[in-house]
């Protein structure tokens, strides 16, 4: 430590050293710049900036070298070796290059100490090489340990500068950093040379290829010059880049202020760089120091306050090993009654990127839509989807000695309820119909309404048929309880059909149906009732389907054919009308009754088709017959309800030509049921065209008199169950007694069907029965016999 002090002192020309450390101290803080506009840099940007980089210190620290070995008295009559003074410069740019690289790239401050450490080393293979340059008449010697001291202190000082220039892109830090370089310089330097000892030697010689100090003065002021040039242009660009980052960092704090999500941005020690206002108001942070600050403190503050549940240092150690490792986190936290959003991205070099944004609303709607999507948006009863899922869970939990029960529910005559009053009345009964459900099952049971009128119940836990069957009672006397909405009294009924698992299906989908076709069973057998699931039921259904196939399919190939049965006049014994009567004739099952298809035809809706068809046939048929010969077409309830049927009728008028006081139509008691408001009105609209209108089946239905008060009817037909049994019960020729007499003080026509025997005949010509049809005239017959049997019907006259 002596010899260096001595040598530092007594050998050396201080004026040059003060100038050597202001060369050092430049060249140091250049370096330093440049190394943090390398890390900065990507891609081969960085590669330029770090070769610029070790340019700049490299000559910064032979420069150095040169200018102390100037100021070195001892050395002052010697000369140096060109081209290990060179090779020198080329050490100490290529090492330091290798170094920077190292320490450019590493996000670690091991690895970027490691660098330093390699600078320092170059450093070393600088001096030590720039010292074999000189030539002077003494032979050089070394102290070991003064040289090993030096290695190190270049060595240990370089890894500092290098370790605080990598934390961070500071003032302080840049500064620091320079200060530990230029001592990494200058105290190798000096260091080294008091390790130098010089025995005089004038026998030694001086190589041509040595350039002598004062030449050496020149090229070293040259590189002070470059080095002076190098730095003021990295000053130059850095204050640009600067400029640059200033614009970018106005941009970027405006779109930060600007997110509809929080941000904040972590050091790899879990310090907070940066983040917005958005991120602090989330965690209402907003009055709290959080730049510079640990995480972690920030944690532990808040749950001092209450203000955060579990352990911080935990959830701390977690963040950060998911950053060291490079995973990306995602998770939901809840604060302050919000549901935030927190997704972690680690960055590279160290450190994490946490975006929070507020999915409260976004949760909200997103149950409320899966809500709207498993469950009837009017009575917010679970639909179709929500059921199938309870019914597969119902079968799944169900033990070797549970019963599940299915039963399907369908509102009797609901869209009477419609038409009549309304769909927002309807829509209240549904909501109604739906809590009276709820509040009869039981406690887990489940409740769903399918569609339209439809509900179905999914009864669990019960181990006995009865259990079902006392349900299903209780639900059709609960349902059918009249109800008041809106000023109105209603009154509904409603079938049911149930299955059971196991014994009949052990999936939802075959409960259901099965359920289905046993519902269809109730409502055949009269509505206002429950059936069971019976094996036969299957096998009626698929022989319904495809009759409903053949049905459709019969439209398009014209298999349908109005026959017609005359009707005879009492009093001038003659026919004066047919009744038109579809006929289906199938190609494999032959001629179909109607009651075997007309039923179905009213379901399925065909029938409107149906009818369409033997109004526009009977009344083209009509046309060719006599003047003074009418046609009577029947009408379904269903028929009814179109809002064409008054054109249909007009159209058929016009296409035949037929007149229309020669067009009867005949309707039944139900249609008056349905809306009776508008079916007068069609009716009154119908009999202003001509037509004459027929009340069809009387004594059958509800038979009510104020019909025939609230509309004159051309006609009263009875039905033929009080003509068969007009000899052996006396009832039924008291009603037929009272209709016709009915008819006569009303002035209206009275027809009776089904007249099979001369008996029956003579009975209703006694009770001044107008009109008679049935076999013992005639059976149906095709449009061609109609000639015929107006042939017969006048040779029977004339008899």
């Amino acid at each position: 430590m002596y010899q260096v002090f001595y040598c530092l002192t007594d050998q050396h020309d201080w004026r040059l050293v003060a100038l050597g450390g202001a060369v050092c101290l430049l060249a140091s803080a250049a370096a330093i710049s440049l190394f943090h506009r390398a890390r900065a840099a990507q891609g081969p940007g960085r590669l330029v900036w770090i070769t610029l980089d070790a340019v700049v210190a490299g000559c910064g620290i032979w420069a150095t070298h040169f200018i102390a070995m100037l100021a070195y008295g001892p050395g002052a009559g010697g000369a140096y070796n060109i081209p290990v003074t060179i090779l020198s410069l080329l050490f100490a740019i290529s090492v330091t290059f290798v170094g920077l690289s190292i320490a450019v790239s590493a996000s670690r401050g091991v690895l970027v100490a490691l660098g330093g450490a390699i600078v320092g080393g170059g450093v070393a293979a600088m001096h030590y090489t720039g010292m074999m340059a000189l030539e002077i008449p003494a032979r050089v010697s070394w102290d070991t340990g003064t040289v090993t001291a030096s290695i190190m202190l270049g060595i240990v000082f370089g890894a500092l500068a290098l370790h605080v220039a990598g934390r961070r892109d500071s003032f302080t830090d840049a500064l620091g950093a320079t200060v530990l370089l230029t001592v990494a310089i200058v105290s190798h330097h000096f260091t080294a040379m008091g390790a130098v000892q010089l025995t005089p030697d004038p026998t030694l010689p001086i190589s041509g290829l040595s350039i002598a100090p004062g030449s050496l003065s020149v090229l070293t002021a040259t590189a002070a010059v470059a080095i002076l040039a190098i730095a003021l242009a990295a000053a130059v660009l850095d204050r640009k880049a600067k400029g640059e980052l200033g614009r970018q960092q106005v941009v970027l704090d405006t779109a930060l202020e600007n997110m509809s999500q929080g941000l904040c941005m972590f050091d790899a020690y879990g310090k907070i760089i940066l983040f917005n206002e958005r991120y602090a108001a989330m965690f209402r942070r907003s009055d709290m120091q959080l730049t510079g600050r640990l995480l972690l403190d920030v944690l532990r503050e808040e749950a001092a306050k209450g203000q955060w549940t579990g352990d911080p240092d935990e959830f701390f150690a977690h963040l950060v090993e998911d950053a060291r490792n490079g995973h990306t986190t995602t998770d939901v936290v809840q604060r302050f009654g919000c549901s935030i959003r927190v997704v972690n991205q680690p960055m590279r070099g160290g450190g994490w990127v946490a975006t929070f944004e507020d999915i409260t609303e976004w949760l909200e709607a997103q149950a409320k839509i899966s809500h709207m999507a498993r469950h009837d948006a009017l009575t917010n009863l679970p639909n179709r989807v929500l059921f199938h899922e309870e019914l597969e869970q119902g079968l799944r939990r169900a033990g070797s000695n549970d019963q599940l029960a299915v039963l399907c529910l369908d509102l009797d005559h609901f869209k009477d309820i419609n038409d009549s009053l309304g769909h927002p009345i309807g829509d209240a009964l549904l909501k109604e119909v739906g809590r009276r459900l709820k509040a009869t099952v039981g406690e887990h049971d489940t409740v769903a309404r399918l569609g339209g009128d439809e509900f179905a119940v999914v009864q669990i836990g019960r181990s006995e048929e009865a259990a079902a069957r006392a349900l299903a009672g209780r639900l059709v006397e609960v349902i059918s309880a009249p109800y008041e909405i809106e000023d109105h009294q209603i009154v509904i009924g409603v079938s049911i059909g149930i299955s059971l698992s196991p014994q009949d299906g052990s999936n939802p989908d075959e409960l259901l149906k099965n359920a289905d076709l046993a519902l269809y069973r109730a409502k055949a057998d009269g509505r206002g009732t429950y059936r069971f699931f019976e094996t036969g039921m299957d096998a009626r259904a698929q022989a319904r389907r495809l009759l409903e196939m053949d049905l459709r399919a019969a439209l398009q190939r014209d298999e349908f054919q109005v026959y017609y049965q005359p009707i005879r006049d009492l009093a001038s014994d003659r026919v004066v009308a047919f009744e038109a009567l579809l006929r289906w004739n199938h190609p494999q099952r032959g001629l179909i009754s109607p009651i075997n298809f007309i039923p179905l035809a009213e379901e399925t809706g065909l029938i409107v088709q149906l009818g369409e068809f033997v109004l526009r046939s009977a009344c083209a048929d009509a046309a060719t017959w006599p003047d003074d010969v009418d046609v009577a077409v029947n009408l379904s309830p269903v028929q009814f309800k179109s809002p064409n049927l008054i054109a249909i009728v007009i159209e058929a008028l016009a296409a035949s030509g037929l007149a229309a006081r020669r067009l009867e139509l005949e309707i039944t008691e139900s249609v008056l049921l349905q809306n009776s408001e508008a079916t007068l009105t069609t009716l009154h609209e119908l009999r202003g065209m001509g037509v004459r209108i027929s009340l069809d089946d009387f004594g059958t239905g509800y038979s009510s008199l104020s019909y025939l008060r609230s509309f004159p009817f051309d006609k009263i037909k009875i039905d033929r169950s009080f003509v068969s049994e007009l000899a052996t019960r006396r009832d039924s020729m008291a009603i037929i007694r009272a209709v016709t007499g009915l008819g006569r003080s009303l002035g209206i026509v009275t027809t009776a069907e089904g007249v099979e025997n001369d008996a029956q005949l003579e009975l209703l010509r006694r009770e001044g029965c107008t009109q008679v049809q049935g076999f013992l005239f005639s059976m149906p017959r095709p449009a061609s016999d109609v000639a015929l049997m107006l042939g017969r019907a006048r040779l029977r006259a004339s008899a």
